[in-house]
């Protein structure tokens, strides 16, 4: 298993494989005038080479985590059988778009052999947070959203535990944009359940995203911030990052060096990652 953690600035897209199956989780692409936008073509190309790519998590409908070039790629040239997204209405055009694009695809493969399914979560509406019937290599554990705290789109992100299944697989704590006071409620709900040996920072590494007792809760090995190089919001906040470091054997950032790309997976005695730039992009294959 390995978890590719994209370089896209300031937002995010993640490719997480393992045994022949992908997952890709949110779909941003920078605007076309910034030079990274081949860069992460490329590197889509490459990591999903060869792999079955099962489903798109969409985390949230913010344009950081959701826009539409991004979720069109996905959904039109590499077809996964699913696309997940919190069940919550997000009034911007932007995620309009979105959705009718989603719409547009489900028609367009109904009756086909690989119809786009839509897996719409909340944990309030489920009798069971393990999501069945998306994947043979990966487990799917719902923490969030929670009608009760679905008070602004950033906690109404999707919170969710991909594990991959049998040898060298892993955990991975997916976290959109939730903040502090949806982690509050997450932590006194789930305590330990919450525990993974990979966490993406929730919120790009924002300091109101750094639950104490859910960090204790997930003690996570490694944590992946996604953020932009010189991020007009301070991303990753010095505080965050320190808090980070005293929970977490690694901290990894994409807005090093210029922005790079982390690659994560396990090494002969512990998880590694390595930085991926323009230059050895190659290694994503």
């Amino acid at each position: 298993m390995n978890v590719i953690t994209v370089n896209v600035g300031q937002g995010a897209l993640a490719i997480v494989r393992h045994q022949g199956e992908a997952i890709i989780v949110d779909a941003r692409v920078p605007p076309s005038e910034d030079d990274t936008v081949a860069y992460v073509k490329q590197i889509l190309a490459l990591s999903l080479k060869d792999h079955c790519v099962k489903g798109l998590i969409l985390t949230g409908f913010d344009a950081d985590h959701t826009e539409i070039v991004g979720t069109s790629i996905i959904l039109r040239k590499y077809r996964p059988d699913w696309v997940m997204y919190p069940t919550y209405y997000k009034d911007s055009s932007e995620a309009k778009r979105v959705f009718a694009l989603i719409n547009d695809e489900e028609r367009a493969r109904h009756g086909s052999n690989n119809p786009l399914r839509r897996v719409s979560v909340r944990v309030d509406k489920l009798a069971n947070r393990i999501l069945p019937d998306l994947s043979t290599n990966f487990e799917f554990q719902l923490f969030s959203p929670h009608i009760d705290d679905m008070d602004c789109s950033n906690n109404c992100s999707i919170v969710l535990k991909l594990t991959g299944i049998g040898n060298r697989g892993f955990s991975y704590l997916i976290t959109g944009d939730t903040e502090n006071p949806r982690w509050e409620a997450i932590s006194k709900y789930f305590g330990q359940s919450l525990k993974s040996h990979v966490l993406a920072a929730p919120h790009h590494g924002s300091r109101n995203a750094t639950h104490p007792e859910s960090l204790l809760n997930i003690s996570p090995h490694t944590v992946l911030i996604s953020a932009g190089v010189d991020s007009q919001y301070g991303h990753p906040h010095p505080q965050a990052v320190r808090v980070y470091s005293k929970v977490a054997k690694h901290v990894f950032s994409t807005n090093v060096q210029g922005g790079v790309s982390l690659l994560t997976q396990p090494g002969a005695t512990e998880l590694t990652t390595t930085l991926i730039t323009s230059l050895n992009s190659s290694q994503a294959a």
